[in-house]
């Protein structure tokens, strides 16, 4: 199997590097300054699970040499406008599109510009980031990738793509419930995204405000609320744990789009927040601390177009 990794980031970096460390045949699509990069210092992970230094295959719009036999999509979900661009010429009749983006928004996206047969369910899980020099970064143990069709069925593609991610370093899984865990990771990314991006804490200095844990509380219920309806209900055990985890004192939990605002980088605040928001709205409910949280997080993005 041929896969393009679309971005050399904090996410696509890292699943894509241990799987070109593994030995499998990954070529990174990568703009023109990355590539540079890359080639000078290579790709370079540190973490817990091992650091490496890796000479990747890359390519960029330019010479993608498709197509390809599966792309997985590891950029922001703000830049997927910008990325199919440059990875359409990857895409041939059999191809299959694995998106790692967050929220829903991006299926709808991919799917006019490449049909509902091509586009397949995907959802990862890690803590990673760039430093200053280029370096991935990984700040937790977690390591997780799932995929699947999101009819649930096990297709011979799928098999196919759940032998190639086997044994490449981190926990690869073929789900037939791939649907359900993309809108249980939107429930919990939109819950503490808006939580530490509007009170600008983690979790742990939000649960010690006066008022913190009530707050957090009712704000989770207003995202369960919306999911529940317009998406695939999260389990009572699910949200069992969320109302725990985001009340636990003394955590330092915050996603990457708090660490994205706090360093006056883009956010992707209009695909985890906004949109669900939105399906909130043309479903009839009313979710006041939601729509609180993403005005401070327009604002902020509204700044930020104008520096």
């Amino acid at each position: 199997m041929r896969l393009l990794m679309v971005g050399a980031g904090a996410t696509g970096g890292y699943f894509g590097g241990r799987l070109a460390q593994a030995g499998r045949d990954v070529t990174f699509l990568v703009r023109a300054r990355r590539a540079a990069q890359l080639r000078e210092t290579g790709l370079q992970i540190i973490s817990p699970h091992g650091d490496v230094t890796l000479r990747p295959q890359l390519a960029t719009a330019d010479d993608i040499g498709g197509p390809y036999d599966a792309v997985l999509l590891g950029v922001k979900a703000y830049s997927l406008d910008a990325a199919i661009e440059d990875f359409a010429p990857a895409i041939g009749p059999a191809t299959m599109i694995v998106p790692m983006l967050n929220g829903m928004r991006h299926i709808d996206v991919l799917e006019e510009r490449f049909g509902k047969e091509a586009v397949v369910g995907g959802v990862c899980k890690v803590a990673t980031t760039v430093d200053p020099e280029g370096k991935i970064v990984q700040l937790a143990k977690f390591q997780d990738l799932a995929y699947g069709e999101r009819n649930g069925s096990v297709s011979h593609r799928m098999e196919e793509l759940d032998a190639f991610m086997q044994g490449a370093g981190f926990e690869a899984r073929l789900s037939r419930a791939i649907g359900y865990e993309m809108w249980e990771k939107w429930t919990l990314l939109a819950s503490i995204g808006a939580i530490t991006c509007l009170m600008r804490g983690n979790i742990g200095e939000v649960v010690d405000a006066p008022g913190g844990s009530s707050f957090i509380l009712g704000l989770l219920d207003e995202v369960v609320s919306i999911v529940s309806v317009v998406g695939e209900a999260p389990t009572a055990a699910f949200v069992a744990n969320i109302q725990g985890a985001l009340t636990t004192p003394g955590s330092t939990q915050a996603p990457s789009m708090f660490r994205d605002l706090s360093q006056g980088s883009p956010i992707e605040a209009d695909q985890i927040v906004g949109d669900l928001l939105a399906r909130g709205a043309k479903a009839g409910i009313a979710t006041p601390l939601l729509a609180a949280a993403y005005a401070h997080l327009s604002v902020y993005q509204q700044r930020l177009a104008k520096s």
